[in-house]
């Protein structure tokens, strides 16, 4: 199930993607609320996509979770940055989620910055409230999956030695463009594109801590509250976002997120 936070008419709603109940097309049928809270009854009232505008498909309350080098080929082009060792154990990062931004949201290079990267990545949305979870249950506090684009201000990671400042700006995270609570990932194909041209791709399969290890080893570090998301890593190709360009991170079975930079 697909599963979209939408604006129209000026209202914020939670719908779920339907093909449309008259000729061809897709359409949202409008919850009565955030599913996560309010479950999936429904108002009633069905909107064109094309008729609405998609927003990130969740806010997160109080911390986007980030997973660094968690794929090898991404490991090694990141050497003279961060080392060439993957980690042993799953290598966490914090952004805020005052980085969050939707599909079709400009992500802005800040001033400050020379190299602004993109980084598409698979993130999970975590549906309940976790502590301390065993791996072997740990996807079930999931509530669903989504596209993410770890922006990064290159430079400024490498000259603070640090990962917050770089990845933290406001818009640095697009998510979008829904959730898809039931998509197939044991070797789904993760790509990004920039103006069209294929600059990352990979496979879930390749991740080198699994989803359920991440979401275990990150509950041991902090409680994760329903709505908080997981970036869970990027295969190879990073490279430089320029004021103009459209980048794209397409994940197989759940969508395309698409953004503008200025």
């Amino acid at each position: 199930m697909k599963v979209a936070r939408f604006q129209t008419e000026g209202e914020i709603s939670y719908g779920v993607l339907d093909q449309a109940e008259h000729g061809d097309g897709v359409e949202l049928v409008e919850l009565t609320g955030d599913p996560m809270v309010a479950g999936y009854d429904t108002t009633g009232r069905r909107f064109r996509l094309e008729d609405v505008r998609l927003l990130a498909p969740v806010i997160p309350r109080s911390k986007v979770v980030c997973v660094g080098k968690n794929y090898a080929d991404h490991v090694a082009e990141m050497a003279d940055v961060t080392g060439g060792e993957a980690p042993e154990a799953p290598l966490l990062f914090l952004k805020p989620n005052t980085s969050v931004i939707g599909p079709g949201d400009a992500i802005v290079r800040p001033e400050v910055s020379e190299r602004v990267e993109h980084e598409g990545e698979l993130a999970l949305v975590i549906g309940a409230v976790a502590k301390d979870v065993p791996e072997e249950n740990a996807l079930t506090v999931v509530f669903g999956f989504t596209c993410a684009n770890d922006v990064t201000a290159r430079d400024l990671q490498i000259a603070d030695g640090q990962w917050t400042r770089g990845k933290g700006f406001d818009t640095f995270c697009p998510l979008g463009p829904v959730i898809e609570t039931d998509p197939d990932l044991r070797d789904a194909r993760i790509v990004t594109r920039v103006n069209g041209e294929i600059r990352q791709e990979g496979r879930t399969s390749q991740l080198i801590h699994s989803l359920a290890r991440i979401v275990s080893y990150a509950s041991q570090a902090f409680t994760l509250l329903p709505g908080d998301v997981i970036l869970t890593g990027t295969p190879a190709g990073v490279g430089p976002l320029d004021a103009g360009d459209t980048v794209e991170v397409e994940i197989e079975g759940i969508g395309i997120l698409r953004n503008s930079v200025v």
